[in-house]
């Protein structure tokens, strides 16, 4: 069956695609590391899924910085 794509995702969602707390994801958000709106009489956070999206790739860059800056056994070689 084909999974459909929302717009937009709750917290748990959040926090189960990037396989991390609903905790984490909350700071994520309140951060501002993570954009989010606020939505209903209680307030509930939801995450636009482009949003997602985008922080993921942002950090797949910000990992390939660390690692071209930080190449594995560079310490470790005696030449």
């Amino acid at each position: 069956m084909a999974e459909t794509t929302r717009r937009f995702l709750l917290l748990s969602d959040v926090a189960e695609i990037l396989n991390i707390s609903a905790a984490q994801a909350y700071a994520l958000v309140r951060s501002g590391e993570l954009p989010a709106i606020k939505i209903g009489g209680r307030g509930q956070w939801r995450v636009e899924s482009s949003a997602l999206e985008q922080y993921i790739k942002e950090a797949y860059e910000r990992t390939r910085a660390f690692v071209q800056a930080h190449p594995f056994g560079a310490d470790e070689e005696g030449d």
